[in-house]
């Protein structure tokens, strides 16, 4: 289906054959981009929406260092605003654009069904299953933005706004996501890592294909509103990042002040951080309380993980995928 408010075709598609707990979703699209079929409902509006100058948007595919960024980005556009950072959850920061179609109605359903004594974790609940484009209208600016949806899918008026986007290794980014989503009460997976791992390369999951999604913001990286950043890079020379980010929203920090950020994003002060440790999803019952959702971002960690045909298989799908364009991660050099 497209109409004339929205330029791609949304089909949907019914998974069979599999134990994915998704088992309807849509593809957008000519890359047929894969979204959660709530989506379809809100994917013009997301498309249309009216863009402010003063917006920022943190983009990413999933588990790609999309919280840590998220954090930093905000910190430095806030003038290092840490009490509020401190007490204010980085969900109620950052708009999230297509997180309310990433759970069902049922799950809804339970959710305030669990919480219904506690009116305050009720009103969380709605926030949360509310669109983020309706949020959006009422937020003063600068209004902060996140989303896994590839460039394409995005606000067509993004650029006209500042767009950080950060990009991690794809082997490591997809063990964190099956990590993830074993930690979410309603989505757990009846299937073991390498079967997750070729719905990922098969392009199954939500947010796949996952090279288009890179190179459309990787060949966007030189416009002026565009900051691509690599994981890697971050692990490896945070106050570099630091001072990349400040350039790029005309922020001058000193070292003194740059030091204090990497401390504060440091992975030991960041696990410990509640604002930024969806403890807030884990109170309103949609994440197990025991399992953590900023994890220890280590590089390499996908070796754990693969065998020898998954690596073999990997290396194949990379090297394909990368064949046409000057793309390169610093893992990978």
């Amino acid at each position: 289906m497209a109409n004339e408010n929205y330029p791609y075709e949304i089909k949907v598609v019914e998974l069979k054959g599999t134990t994915h707990k998704l088992p309807v979703i849509v593809r957008i699209g000519p890359k047929g981009y894969v979204i959660h079929e709530k989506f379809k409902h809100a994917a013009a509006d997301v498309y249309n929406m009216e863009v402010r100058s003063s917006d920022v948007f943190v983009a990413s595919f999933p588990r790609s260092g999309t919280t840590w960024t998220q954090e930093m980005v905000w910190l430095i556009v806030s003038d290092f605003d840490y009490e509020r950072a401190l007490n204010i959850p980085l969900t109620e920061r950052y708009a999230f654009f297509e997180f309310f179609s990433s759970f069902d109605d049922g799950i809804k359903m339970k959710l305030l069904d669990a919480n219904k004594d506690d009116e305050a974790k009720i009103k969380e609940i709605e926030l949360i299953f509310k669109p983020a484009t309706e949020i959006l209208e009422t937020t003063p600016s600068p209004r902060f933005i996140k989303t896994h949806l590839p460039l394409s899918l995005m606000p067509r008026k993004a650029l006209e706004a500042k767009v950080v986007y950060v990009a991690r290794d794809p082997r490591d980014a997809i063990v964190s996501l099956y990590l993830l989503v074993n930690s979410m009460r309603h989505m757990k997976l009846e299937d073991d890592f390498k079967t997750f791992w070729n719905t990922f390369v098969n392009n199954l999951q939500p947010w796949t294909p996952y090279f288009d999604h890179v190179k459309e913001a990787w060949e966007k990286r030189d416009h002026p509103n565009m900051l691509f950043l690599f994981y890697e890079d971050m692990r490896k020379d945070l106050p570099s990042v630091v001072r990349r980010v400040s350039d790029f929203f005309g922020k001058k920090y000193n070292e003194e002040e740059i030091a204090r950020l990497c401390d504060h994003l440091s992975f030991d002060n960041f696990e410990k951080n509640s604002s930024v440790n969806f403890d807030l999803m884990k109170e309103l019952g949609f994440m197990d309380a025991d399992k953590p959702f900023i994890r220890k971002g280590k590089s390499g960690v996908w070796r754990d993980y693969f065998d020898e045909e998954m690596t073999a298989e990997s290396d194949k799908w990379i090297e394909e995928n990368l064949r046409d364009t000057d793309l390169r991660y610093p893992s990978m050099q």
